[in-house]
């Protein structure tokens, strides 16, 4: 299981000297099975670069993930290159949203006077996948849905391929349990032993004073998730949007420190743009 991060920014796209580590995108994961298939969760802006590295490889077959339907995840859909072509034919998974999620939301993100394309006339060919189960498979890849902790709800999902596990949970407030959403241990057993895991860390300790009930989960909270799960990486996800390099790099070395307290040779990190993993 090939991993990339195309996106890890939160809340609006960021540009500027100040980011060029960690990158501005908003959030979009690719992954792609041992039999070449591309899955991407999330239309952040982060997928515009992907959808023109797709179009110049020539594939045209894709499986779309959400985890929920906030703008900072759907607002690159349009710039999303493959939908402006007959050959390119994509199967959005529609869990965890209603029947109507690609007329109601995805159609909105291109309504009039919203954008020049109307949805309607995008040239693919796009299959809405409606059921939610508790698990489904995509190629060799088994997915696992978990409900999130964040305002409208949503999910988080966990990926598997050859025993091989990456849990990703973005915008989910450990600190909160929102409607729908679940209490802390849940996230733990689910993330229990995975080889990799990102988690939403958008706040410190001295910041969720002032946001909490956001949705967002500060990096102490998402490190005693790692912790606890016994996972193997773990990454920190969904970056502030006033967050510097140096500031993230700070964040990083805090929690390292405060992992090595533990006792934990938990490898820590936080996601930056066009990073890959191979699991």
């Amino acid at each position: 299981m090939y991993i990339k991060c195309w996106g890890s920014r939160g809340s609006i796209p960021v540009s500027g000297e100040e980011y060029n580590i960690y990158g501005g995108d908003t959030t979009c994961m690719e992954i792609r099975t041992k039999g070449d298939r591309v899955i991407i969760i999330d239309a952040g802006s982060g997928i515009r670069r992907l959808g023109k590295q797709l179009v110049d490889e020539g594939r045209c077959d894709f499986d779309i993930i959400f985890t929920h339907a906030h703008w900072d995840h759907l607002l690159g859909f349009p710039f999303f290159r493959p939908l402006y072509t007959k050959k390119a034919e994509l199967r959005i998974h529609g869990c965890p949203f209603a029947e109507q999620f690609v007329d109601s939301i995805l159609g909105k993100v291109m309504s009039s006077p919203n954008f020049p394309v109307d949805f309607a006339d995008v040239k693919a060919s796009i299959q809405y996948e409606a059921t939610c189960p508790e698990m489904f498979m995509v190629d060799s890849v088994r997915v696992e849905p978990i409900a999130i902790s964040h305002p409208n709800q949503g999910n988080g999902y966990k990926f598997t391929e050859d025993g091989k596990t990456f849990v990703f949970i973005t915008d989910n407030e450990l600190g909160h349990i929102h409607g729908g959403g679940l209490p802390f241990d849940a996230y733990v057993e689910f993330s229990k032993g995975a080889d990799l895991l990102f988690h939403d860390a958008e706040y410190t300790d001295e910041e969720y004073a002032r946001y909490k009930g956001w949705g967002h989960s500060t990096w102490q909270c998402a490190l005693d998730l790692a912790i606890r799960a016994g996972v193997g990486r773990f990454g920190l996800f969904h970056h502030n949007q006033d967050r510097t390099d140096r500031e993230i790099d700070g964040i990083v070395d805090a929690c390292r420190k405060a992992a090595a307290k533990r006792g934990t040779r938990l490898e820590i990190f936080a996601v930056k743009r066009d990073m890959t993993f191979n699991l």
